[in-house]
């Protein structure tokens, strides 16, 4: 960019907050091309293009500064993925880092939906619902009470499926609220005073933070009461197949039930329930803390399953008995170890998506064609299990899932088979994972560096 235009940008670039873009964009764009695509939004302040020091050329790097926060929002939401012209790469949008914030967020990013009002303490979910589902679509309202008289505390949480419709809530809705975004939700951010027929609590900002138990009986999960229901939760989400293999190794285990939203999203906890009370002791002891897959580290609980007490007095006499020759190194050979071979193959697929019959891998020696970026959110899936679902397009070379980072690499051997995989699976869950699937960066023909194998 020129300097005439820095000059125009507005001193404080984070006034209003969250209303300046972060753009990836091809090298041959223009300051004018992206002005003419974005004003369209609103009113555009300034464009930056980043150039490279030495030689002035344009790195493919952008920002774009709108006058409101919902008009940035609504520009990121609209031209993330878009192609500028033919030939042009996709555009990659998001809202740029600032100092409340370490990096750039995308469309998907739940601390730009969630917003923190102030209310009147007579007010219900649903006055709070009705008076701001105005401004968007809700996906949840929540009014904080004092956990001890089940009071309101005059504060409340609004929820909406896109950064837009939260933007202009804060904007336009009456200043007695004082909307901002809420802050992101931390390990020590256990909702303890949210009230009605859900129990919710916060494990991580990244993972689905909202616990939502459906039909089953709300409670404290750290009850000392020893049942034969297990509640599990994981920050990362956990298939169906990953968490029966896992409670299957200890005798007993009559069914598992992973908990869904109503979109059919798993929620990272699942109800487990042995034929026995031994059984469900010795699972919640060696499972309890146990880190699957690794760096994540579940929680094991005692749930209520209503059982009365006499019965559950009988058990607790029994158990010890269990505990102390049920589970010793004699027995040990008992256990079973998981098994995926009993599973067939569309049982440990879970995805609404409609996905055609599996096809041959291409040889592991063919051109690569086309090569697909893929994020996960929260956690990568399992390498077979990638490979599953991108062989269905047809001509898959090989998937290759960077160590670290919730990030991969899909080769294809036929362009079209690439394209029909990325239109098919962007933006769609699978065991759980929301993927983003976008098309990679040509390797660069000019580098210092060792070219790259992916």
């Amino acid at each position: 960019m020129e300097e005439s235009s820095w000059k125009q940008m507005p001193e404080n670039l984070e006034d209003p907050p969250n209303s300046r873009l972060f753009l990836v964009a091809s090298r041959c764009t223009t300051e004018d091309e992206l002005r003419e695509r974005f004003s369209k939004f609103g009113e555009v302040q300034g464009v930056w293009l980043v150039k490279d020091k030495q030689t002035k050329e344009p790195k493919g790097v952008a920002y774009v500064k709108f006058a409101k926060s919902s008009q940035a929002c609504l520009a990121m939401e609209e031209m993330h993925g878009k192609m500028l012209s033919d030939g042009s790469k996709p555009l990659k949008v998001f809202i740029a880092q600032s100092r409340s914030s370490n990096r750039h967020r995308d469309v998907e990013d739940e601390e730009l939906t969630r917003i923190f009002v102030m209310i009147p303490k007579t007010y219900t979910e649903e006055d709070l619902k009705e008076t701001f589902k105005v401004y968007g679509d809700i996906e949840y309202c929540i009014i904080i009470k004092n956990k001890t008289t089940g009071e309101s505390k005059g504060l409340g949480y609004v929820r909406y499926f896109k950064p837009s419709q939260a933007a202009i809530a804060i904007e336009k809705c009456d200043k007695s609220y004082r909307a901002i975004l809420a802050e992101p939700r931390t390990k020590s951010n256990v909702s303890e005073d949210y009230s009605g027929g859900a129990c919710r609590m916060d494990y991580s900002s990244t993972a689905n933070p909202t616990v939502d138990l459906g039909n089953y009986t709300a409670m404290d999960f750290r009850s000392s009461e020893m049942t034969s229901t297990l509640m599990m939760s994981s920050r990362a989400a956990l298939s169906q197949e990953q968490v029966f293999s896992l409670f299957d190794i200890i005798p007993g285990m009559e069914f598992c039930d992973l908990q869904r939203d109503q979109f059919g999203i798993l929620k990272g906890h699942a109800l487990i329930h042995y034929n026995n009370l031994g059984s469900a002791v010795y699972a919640k002891e060696k499972l309890n803390g146990f880190e699957y897959p690794p760096g994540n580290r579940l929680q094991v609980y005692f749930h209520n399953d209503g059982e009365s007490p006499i019965s559950r007095m009988s058990k607790q006499c029994v158990q010890a008995q269990i505990m102390s020759c049920g589970w010793n190194g004699s027995s040990c050979s008992q256990v079973r170890k998981p098994s995926y071979s009993s599973f067939s193959t569309s049982s440990r697929i879970q995805t609404e998506v409609n996905l055609p019959s599996i096809k041959k891998l291409a040889p592991a020696d063919s051109r690569t064609k086309e090569r697909l970026f893929v994020v996960f959110n929260p956690s990568p899936l399992p390498h077979d299990v990638l490979e599953d679902v991108f062989c269905r397009f047809g001509s898959l070379i090989e998937v290759y899932l960077v160590s670290g980072r919730n990030v991969g690499y899909i080769k294809y051997a036929d362009k079209q088979c690439a394209d029909e995989a990325m239109a098919a699976l962007h933006g769609e869950v699978v065991n759980g994972v929301r993927m983003k699937v976008m098309l990679a960066d040509p390797p660069r023909e000019e580098s210092h560096k060792r070219p790259r194998t992916y």
